[in-house]
């Protein structure tokens, strides 16, 4: 699907829309072929400078979704807005109202046992038609791909849906996608425990003030781990405008 990239710190991020990416998802179904969708954050734009298979992993994928407010930040400091931000939760209910008119096959991977069952429910519920074509939760763990590409293969899946969180989701999809048989396959972290009512999302004031990331921390206050590299996010974006600076490359 043709669009416009920008680079935030050397790391791909397209600049489409949400109605835009699930078009792009049903003309890769059409077409076939196996097309990996990432949805990238501040978080992801650093481990991906740390770790160059991750890296080429997001080189490689047909869209990177811009995911997280200091993605949309970045992109407007560097003169070059996007659109619209594009979170992973709202790209998975997108494409299951879509699949339940078009009668994709849906296949939930990954999260914790229970999980991805729960927000299939949910989701067959919210979208009559919907047609879940398997649910499970395994491991991103190396010795149990054949069973999952076996599970995924067998319930004939036109879409994947992976919740094994960055990177652990993006290389097992850029490993196994295409021989799973399904046609788009995206990395959605923790979307899955928010549809299916394990984590609150935050109230919509919150994300509309480009809060959510607060409201998470508070939630879960383990992620300071993660989020401890925002502040060299929004440092090496700010230098990144500097002609004399590397980082931005």
């Amino acid at each position: 699907m043709p669009a416009p990239a920008l680079r935030i710190l050397g790391i791909p991020i397209h600049d489409v829309t949400l109605q835009e990416a699930v078009e792009g998802a049903a003309a890769w179904i059409r077409e076939g072929g196996a097309h990996q969708i990432a949805t990238v954050n501040p978080e992801f734009v650093m481990a991906a400078r740390r770790d160059p298979a991750f890296r080429e992993v997001l080189e490689r994928a047909d869209l990177c979704l811009p995911d997280g407010v200091g993605i949309t930040l970045a992109a407007r400091y560097l003169g070059r807005p996007l659109r619209e931000r594009v979170a992973g939760v709202d790209l998975v209910e997108a494409l299951a109202a879509r699949a339940a008119r078009e009668g994709w096959r849906v296949f939930f991977l990954g999260a914790a046992p229970g999980v991805a069952e729960r927000a299939a429910s949910v989701l067959a519920a919210r979208y009559p038609g919907l047609t879940v074509a398997g649910t499970y939760a395994g491991s991103p763990r190396r010795e149990e791909e054949e069973e999952i590409i076996r599970r995924v293969g067998a319930a004939g899946a036109d879409v994947l849906l992976v919740a094994y969180g960055a990177p652990a989701q993006d290389l097992w999809l850029a490993r196994n996608l295409a021989r799973t048989g399904a046609k788009v396959g995206v990395g959605v972290g923790g979307a899955l425990d928010y549809i299916a009512g394990v984590i609150p999302r935050a109230p919509r004031w919150m994300r509309r003030a480009g809060l959510e990331w607060l409201y998470r921390l508070i939630r879960q206050p383990w992620r300071w781990r993660r989020q401890r590299v925002l502040p060299l996010y929004a440092l090496q974006v700010l230098l990144s405008r500097l002609p004399w600076y590397p980082g931005g490359s």
